[in-house]
C-alpha cells in the first residue's frame, strides 16, 4: 500500500481527444499574444490567474470550484491550466493549450503544481503576475511563501482593460447570446398566466434558452443559464430569485433571461404587467422607458460613461425620481456571470470616466423601484445590449420589445 508521500502530487490526463473549442485558435492566440504583450511592458515574468474569468478568456476553460483552487499559469512560452484531480480529462479536453493536474493528498499540491510548471518552463520568476480583485488574503501568503523573494504584481486592470474590447469572433458569440435571451423571454411571456408560479415560469423560460443553445453550440458544456421571473413585491430587487409566488391579475412582472455560452454573459431585462396597469404604474413604467429610450440615444463612440450617467440623472430629478434609482445605467458584456467576473471600468456610473470606443459591448438598463404601500410599488427596468462597431455604428442587438404597447401581457 503505498504512503502519502509516495502517492503522485501531479498528473497528466490526457483522456480522449480535445473537444471543439468555443474560439479559434485564432481567437484564442491573439488573446495570449496581447496577455504576453502586458506581461513584457510590465516586466511580469510569469502571470497566475486564479479567477474565473481569466481562466476562461485565456484558456476557454471554465472551472467549479468546490472549495478547491484552479489557476492558468501564462509565460511567454508556456500555458497551462492548474485543475483539480477529481475533474479528470475535461480540463485538458477543454484547455486551449495544455494542463496539469494536482492532487488531494498533500494542502499544498496546487502551489506545487504552479511551482513545476514554471520550473519546467525554465522562467526565472522574479515578478510574478496575480489578480488582487480575486486574491484573498490566505492566497497571497500562501503564494508568498511559496515564492519568496518574488515580487507579486497587479495584473487584474490590465487585463480587465483588455477583455472590455471585443473581437469580431466575440461580438458574433454575443449576438447569438442576445437571441438565446430573446427566445427565453418568448418562453416565459408564454407561460405567464394568473395562477402560475414564478418558478414555473423561471424554468419553462431557462428550458428554451438551455435547448437553444445546445443548437447552436453542440460541443458546449450546457451550463449556468437562468431566469429570474419576479411579480409584486420580489420585482424590487434586480437580483432576486424566482420563488413560489403565484400571479395575480394586475401584478408588476419583471423578465430576466440570462443565457450563458461558455463562460460568457447576455441578457434580456423587461418590465411586464399581467392583465392590467393602473394610472400610477403606467406612468412609472413610462419615465422609465422614456429614460431607456434617452439612454439608447447617448451610448456612442466617445461618450464617458460618467456623463451619460449623469445626463439620464435628469430625467428622473424631474419627476422627482432620482432617489429611486437603485444601481448604474449599463455595464460591460463578456466573460461574466452572477458568481464572476466584472468588467468594472466599463459601468455607466457617475464615478466612471472610461471614454466608450469601437470594440466596445455595453447594455443600457434603467431602473426604478417604489416601496411597497406607495401608488404604483414595485421595480421597473428595461434592458438591451449595445455593440459598438470599428465604424462608429452603434448597433442594439436586443430584439424583444419594450414599454407598455408590447408587454400588458392578457390571456
Amino acid at each position: 500500500m503505498k504512503t502519502m508521500e509516495e502517492l503522485a502530487r501531479t498528473k497528466v490526463i490526457e483522456n480522449g481527444e480535445k473537444v471543439q473549442p468555443t474560439f479559434s485558435k485564432a481567437e484564442m492566440e491573439r488573446r495570449s499574444t496581447n496577455l504576453r504583450r502586458i506581461l513584457a511592458e510590465k516586466e511580469i515574468d510569469a502571470v497566475l490567474f486564479t479567477s474565473y474569468h481569466n481562466i476562461n478568456y485565456y484558456s476557454d476553460f471554465l472551472y467549479t470550484a468546490f472549495g478547491r483552487k484552479y489557476g492558468l499559469v501564462v509565460t511567454q512560452d508556456k500555458h497551462v491550466t492548474v485543475s483539480a484531480n477529481i475533474d479528470g480529462g475535461m480540463p485538458w479536453r477543454r484547455s486551449f493549450e495544455d494542463n496539469i493536474v494536482y492532487t488531494d493528498w498533500r494542502k499544498d499540491n496546487f502551489l506545487h503544481a504552479v511551482k513545476k510548471v514554471l520550473s519546467d518552463s525554465g522562467t526565472n520568476t522574479r515578478r510574478l503576475g496575480i489578480e488582487d480583485d480575486h486574491v484573498t488574503l490566505e492566497v497571497r501568503r500562501l503564494l508568498e511563501e511559496a515564492f519568496p523573494g518574488v515580487e507579486l504584481v497587479d495584473v487584474s486592470q490590465a487585463t480587465m482593460r483588455q477583455r472590455m474590447f471585443k473581437s469580431a469572433e466575440e461580438i458574433e458569440h454575443i449576438k447569438n447570446g442576445a437571441r438565446v435571451a430573446d427566445i427565453g423571454g418568448a418562453a416565459v411571456v408564454e407561460a405567464i398566466g394568473v395562477g402560475v408560479s414564478e418558478y414555473e415560469v423561471a424554468l419553462h423560460g431557462t428550458e428554451a434558452m438551455t435547448r437553444e443553445i445546445a443548437r447552436l453550440y453542440p460541443h458546449a458544456e450546457l451550463r449556468d443559464s437562468w431566469i429570474w421571473f419576479q411579480s409584486g413585491i420580489n420585482t424590487d430587487g434586480a437580483h432576486n430569485w424566482a420563488t413560489s409566488r403565484k400571479l395575480e391579475r394586475g401584478d408588476i412582472l419583471s423578465l430576466n433571461a440570462f443565457p450563458m455560452i461558455a463562460g460568457y454573459y447576455t441578457a434580456l431585462e423587461r418590465t411586464l404587467f399581467l392583465e392590467e396597469v393602473s394610472d400610477r404604474h403606467l406612468e412609472l413604467w413610462e419615465i422609465n422607458v422614456k429614460v431607456h429610450k434617452k439612454g439608447l440615444e447617448l451610448i456612442k463612440p466617445g461618450a464617458r460613461c460618467m456623463d451619460i450617467a449623469s445626463e439620464l440623472n435628469g430625467i428622473f430629478r424631474e419627476h422627482n425620481l432620482l432617489p429611486n434609482r437603485t444601481f448604474g445605467y449599463g455595464h460591460s458584456f463578456g466573460v461574466l456571470s452572477h458568481y464572476y467576473g466584472r468588467e468594472a471600468g466599463l459601468e455607466l456610473r457617475e464615478d466612471i470616466e472610461t471614454v466608450l470606443e469601437p470594440g466596445m459591448v455595453i447594455s443600457m438598463e434603467p431602473m426604478i423601484m417604489v416601496p411597497e404601500g406607495q401608488p404604483g410599488a414595485g421595480g421597473y427596468r428595461e434592458h438591451d445590449i449595445l455593440v459598438i462597431h470599428e465604424d462608429g455604428s452603434v448597433e442594439n442587438i436586443t430584439g424583444f420589445p419594450f414599454g407598455p404597447e408590447h408587454n400588458i401581457i392578457k390571456k
